[in-house]
């Protein structure tokens, strides 16, 4: 077993103290918890709560006041190569929509050029360009077919819907071999029956992958029905565990205070 694949047996995120200022507001104050493999954790808080700040804190998109973060059990400012084992959905995917890059074209951005350490060599997954040509080509087709979006290959990325554009992002996140995959309101701008599909796929792949998610959602009934775990933030860790317990009436007031109404889909 390699370094890397041993790294990523251990949980694959830890954090421990974690405080957030933004500017002067503090955001988010004294987090801790821990992913194991192969689990599906939503954060759940109100309006205000932290919840993306936080996760752009794990992600290392913002600087954190205090506080450790680990991902596949290396500090995250040294994760190397393993970097690539994580995926990013963000809430708002923000680009010029008369941009002419298409489908195909983003989701291959997802491959990159990832390199293999041999002893003291370093060797290109991708040994020659015909091969990563083919390689790639085939790895995207996969990746569009699987999110149930290769008949949009060859659109631009700015004629999208918004459902259609967050399978994009699924397939990009796809594309190459994931561990971790942290979505940040990932259902945001999408409709109910459009959010319900987005979650059947997610958990389709999350089984076939073997992903571990962290997900940031204010869908209570949705996280209730699809997650292992549930973390209820509001600036600081109000209680976390299986939703059963989790998301009861009392942690759901502690979390969102009164007045807080939980919304249930008609089935």
């Amino acid at each position: 077993m390699t370094d890397d694949q041993q790294a990523i047996t251990l949980p694959i995120l830890k954090v421990e103290g974690l405080t957030v200022y933004q500017g002067n507001f503090l955001a988010v104050r004294d987090v801790s918890f821990e992913l194991f493999p192969e689990t599906d954790t939503a954060i759940v808080g109100p309006n205000g709560a932290g919840k993306s700040t936080l996760v752009k804190a794990i992600l290392d998109l913002i600087p954190r006041r205090s506080g450790t973060i680990e991902i596949f059990g290396r500090p995250i400012a040294r994760l190397g190569s393993l970097r690539h084992f994580l995926g990013y959905m963000p809430q708002n995917f923000i680009f010029d929509r008369s941009f002419p890059i298409s489908v195909t074209e983003l989701v291959g951005l997802g491959i990159g050029e990832r390199e293999q350490v041999i002893g003291d060599k370093k060797n290109l997954l991708f040994p020659n360009f015909w091969q990563k040509h083919t390689e790639k080509t085939a790895a995207i087709a996969a990746a569009l077919h699987r999110t149930n979006i290769y008949r949009l290959r060859n659109q631009t990325i700015g004629t999208l819907s918004g459902g259609q554009l967050k399978r994009v992002l699924l397939a990009y996140c796809l594309v190459t071999p994931r561990k971790l995959l942290v979505l940040d309101e990932a259902f945001a701008g999408v409709d109910m029956q459009g959010a319900a599909d987005f979650y059947a796929l997610l958990n389709e792949l999350k089984r076939e992958e073997g992903w571990t998610v962290l997900q940031v959602s204010h869908d209570i009934d949705m996280v209730n029905r699809h997650c292992d775990r549930v973390l209820c933030l509001n600036q600081t860790v109000v209680c976390t565990g299986k939703p059963e317990i989790a998301l009861s009436p009392q942690n759901l007031l502690a979390t969102y205070g009164p007045g807080f109404t939980r919304y249930q889909h008609k089935h």
